[in-house]
């Protein structure tokens, strides 16, 4: 079954906006955001911070003029750097454009949807004093997971089908005639919420059987093994998909590992989006090692003993090694799941 990129309207702080040179996409829960030139050509990837007071949007918009719009509730923050929060004024948002499911600034204009009314209003301004126009979302465009604006289109990313990730482009979202689909490079879909499950395949979590230990004597005997597990992270695999990344120093300082936390939260998501819907946070995150226990038991004739580790990863490839051992007498991996569950 295809995964897909976890829509806006589920999920906080995330969001994709465009400006004059370049198209931004702004991950809260990772305390940062990327920037490139080109979606389709993942041109000039740059992974900046994302200060504090710019995070945990409802809407992000940026406008051709150098400025961002952080759109919380009934106002909006707007800044000319989402780094540093530079030169940042708080106004109140138009009553009218106030609980609009999208926001995007085109040319001079921004446009506000309302999905569920099917229609969106363009106006001059965000503030109180505006004037709008209203007009009808066609039923092609009123799919989009994503909206931004360009300097003179609009665009909005597409749910995945057969042809992965791809976003959509026109001058008007009134009528269908006209859009344009692109793909999304596969370095810029990593960075998209879910998207690590459509380059590397879906999440899983199960139980391997490191060591099968029998007794074939006739006898019961009292075993003292020195087990040698793998703990920690498979982060050399998971830096690959970095490599075409500018990482500022920042981002690095905030995150000490952003693979590592884009991992997380990839297995925090539910199944339809890939992940795992389990809370990995306190694992050992460190690069994966080799570590010794010491296992006693007593093992009667001609039995079996099975050890689990619990693993987790995308695809076929084990990306986290977990802590704990289980030690069965059950060939078959146990049931339970040793990790919390993720809050929704």
């Amino acid at each position: 079954m295809m995964k897909d990129i976890i829509p806006k309207s589920k999920t906080k702080g995330v969001d994709i906006c465009a400006g004059k040179n370049f198209t931004y996409i702004i991950r809260s829960d990772l305390g940062c955001y990327m920037q490139t030139s080109d979606l389709n050509k993942g041109s000039d990837l740059t992974i900046f911070s994302l200060h504090p007071s710019c995070r945990n949007g409802d809407h992000y918009v940026a406008d051709m003029e150098g400025h961002f719009y952080i759109i919380k509730a009934k106002s909006y923050r707007r800044v000319t750097d989402l780094s540093t929060d530079a030169d940042a004024v708080v106004q109140d948002l138009d009553p009218d454009f106030q609980h609009g499911d999208h926001y995007l600034g085109i040319n001079k204009f921004f446009v506000v949807i309302f999905k569920r009314r099917g229609i969106c209003r363009i106006t001059s301004s965000l503030g109180i004093i505006s004037t709008d126009v209203k007009v009808n979302l066609s039923p092609k465009s009123s799919s989009g997971l994503y909206y931004w604006g360009l300097s003179e289109c609009c665009c909005f990313l597409k749910p995945v089908s057969d042809w992965g990730v791809q976003y959509c482009k026109g001058a008007d979202l009134e009528k269908d005639d006209g859009l344009v689909d692109y793909s999304v490079h596969p370095d810029v879909v990593n960075f998209l919420p879910g998207g690590l499950s459509i380059t590397r395949g879906p999440a899983f979590g199960r139980w391997e059987n490191i060591k099968t230990i029998t007794n074939n004597s006739d006898t019961p005997v009292t075993w003292q093994k020195k087990i040698i597990k793998k703990v920690g992270y498979n982060k050399e695999k998971m830096t690959q998909i970095t490599h075409n990344w500018k990482i500022t120093p920042s981002v690095l300082i905030q995150s000490g590992d952003l693979t590592g936390l884009i991992a997380k939260c990839q297995f925090s998501f539910s199944a339809e989006y890939g992940g795992a819907q389990v809370c990995a946070m306190k694992e050992t995150w460190n690069d994966a090692t080799d570590a010794e226990e010491l296992i006693s038991f007593e093992l009667k004739p001609h039995k079996s003993l099975y050890l689990w580790q619990y693993r987790l990863g995308l695809g076929d490839e084990p990306v986290l090694f977990c802590r704990d051992l289980i030690i069965s007498n059950e060939p078959n991996p146990p049931n339970n799941v040793p990790l919390p569950p993720a809050q929704p």
